[in-house]
């Protein structure tokens, strides 16, 4: 899969939503899925067992093991080290086709804190593999404790824009790359007729996108609250460095908390008092010209000094 279908692909994700820990009884997600071969993958300090189910691909074995490890060091950047110490995936190849699909992230799960299965077409090429981006949105969920349904937009919405700036900042994606991206998919998170807030409008669009365009707000304001000095990745590690991964179930107002008090802000608990109960929308338009970015027949151009170009150039940069 092309990163250039990204938009169309998280809708293809929307019917394999991440879900908090199964009941033993409804069986492992690693049923009928027999393992031929496998490899522990050290990331900095984490281990992570890689399996290969059954079945050919013409890529290779290294091939598949390269992809997640470079997927993994993407997530690692971005949050300073591997959220977890132990986890597992399970590559599950697809007869007769190509493009990596149908991805699924579970706590506690194999014996593992995070465990991931995602499926890969037998045909899959090497550079599919480079350009994929459901690898980095799967291993990014593991960073995040497992909520209510009610909040699931947080989970997905964190993923969906965690990934292409891990990605971005990793040098896995070009910043063109990323904002043209952004761009075309924001809009899709914006609040449409008889939307009732992010808690109660359960739909694809303000699942993930919604919940996108949450986090890009809260990420530029944070960071005009503190000088530039902090973003929402402050956030996101403030909750992992409190226990919230995906392994643990935790209230949102926890989540809240422990992001905001990473940031010395009250930024992700206004924001969501105020989105997750009523439609608040945003003026894309407005906010692309103030962060001095503009999508002109597909082709991307910055303007360094607009308004908020100096938050944006910070938002570009991984954190140290």
């Amino acid at each position: 899969m092309r990163s250039g279908s990204r938009i169309f692909g998280v809708l293809l994700a929307a019917v394999s939503f991440t879900l908090p820990s199964l009941p033993a009884q409804q069986g492992s997600p690693a049923a009928n899925h027999p393992v031929r071969t496998e490899r522990s993958l050290a990331v900095g300090s984490a281990q992570l067992q890689v399996k290969l189910a059954e079945g050919h691909l013409d890529a290779g074995d290294s091939a598949i093991f390269e992809w997640v490890q470079r997927a993994a060091k993407a997530v690692s950047l971005y949050y300073g080290s591997f959220p977890l110490k132990q986890a597992q995936i399970l590559v599950v190849p697809g007869e007769g086709r190509s493009g990596v699909s149908h991805g699924t992230t579970w706590g506690d799960m194999q014996g593992a804190p995070g465990f991931t299965r995602i499926s890969v077409g037998e045909h899959t090429t090497s550079q599919e593999l480079a350009a994929d981006w459901m690898m980095t949105h799967e291993l990014t969920h593991m960073a995040f404790p497992s909520l209510t349904r009610d909040h699931h937009w947080m989970e997905e919405g964190m993923a969906t824009y965690i990934e292409p700036v891990a990605r971005m900042q990793a040098g896995q994606l070009s910043r063109e790359e990323f904002w043209k991206e952004t761009i075309a998919g924001m809009p899709n998170g914006e609040p449409a007729s008889g939307d009732e807030g992010l808690d109660r409008t359960h739909t694809w669009g303000r699942t993930y996108w919604g919940g996108a365009l949450f986090y890009l707000v809260a990420d530029i304001s944070i960071r005009q609250q503190t000088g530039n000095r902090k973003g929402v990745e402050d956030a996101f590690r403030g909750i992992v460095a409190a226990g919230g991964t995906i392994d643990h179930d935790w209230p949102v107002e926890k989540v809240l908390e422990a992001g905001d008090r990473a940031t010395g802000t009250p930024v992700l608990t206004r924001l969501y008092r105020k989105w997750s109960q009523s439609p608040e929308t945003v003026d894309l338009d407005a906010l692309w010209k103030d962060l001095g970015v503009q999508s002109i027949q597909g082709e991307i151009h910055f303007n360094e000094s607009a308004k908020l170009a100096a938050v944006r150039r910070m938002m570009e940069q991984p954190s140290r």
